[in-house]
């Protein structure tokens, strides 16, 4: 019932989708260690389920992740995460709010749903443009949409 619900109010609300470049997916072991903390931890060997609750801490070093939420779900079995209850994600500086946050782990993205009438929160970070490589020139010459003609010495 909560899937079929998520996919109808799904078009409704915001959803952000923060994307990690294909380098740093590229750059993850192919078994590097995702550390998760809570209050309470139930794990289902048979369905690869793994259930914490309660002040959840997730690290992920190789993809550069840290995460706290309320609970989390982790399917093993399609490698993807959900945090729900106030979850927060940084990533390389970036970082991520909202109520309810996937982590699509083959994918390295994030699908971040908010509280209904509420939005969820990005902030990235930019980086400055490259400096440039040929100096500008101290004093330009003042644009003119006439082009100055040049005279002919030959008449």
């Amino acid at each position: 019932m909560f899937r079929l619900r998520s996919l109808l109010l799904l078009p409704a609300v915001a959803a952000t989708i923060l994307a990690t470049g294909s380098n740093s997916i590229a750059q993850a072991p192919a078994a590097s260690p995702l550390t998760l903390r809570a209050n309470s931890t139930e794990a289902n060997a048979r369905t690869g389920v793994v259930v914490a609750k309660g002040n959840v801490q997730i690290n992920y070093p190789a993809r550069q992740i840290q995460a706290t939420s309320a609970q989390a779900i982790y399917y093993s079995n399609e490698r993807r995460i959900v945090l729900s209850g106030d979850v927060y994600v940084l990533q390389n500086g970036n970082s991520l709010r909202g109520e309810t946050i996937t982590y699509l782990v083959d994918e390295g993205r994030f699908v971040a749903l908010p509280q209904p009438n509420r939005q969820v929160e990005a902030i990235y970070l930019i980086e400055a443009p490259p400096a440039p490589t040929t100096p500008t020139p101290a004093n330009p010459s003042p644009f003119s949409p006439k082009p100055q003609l040049q005279q002919s010495t030959n008449r």
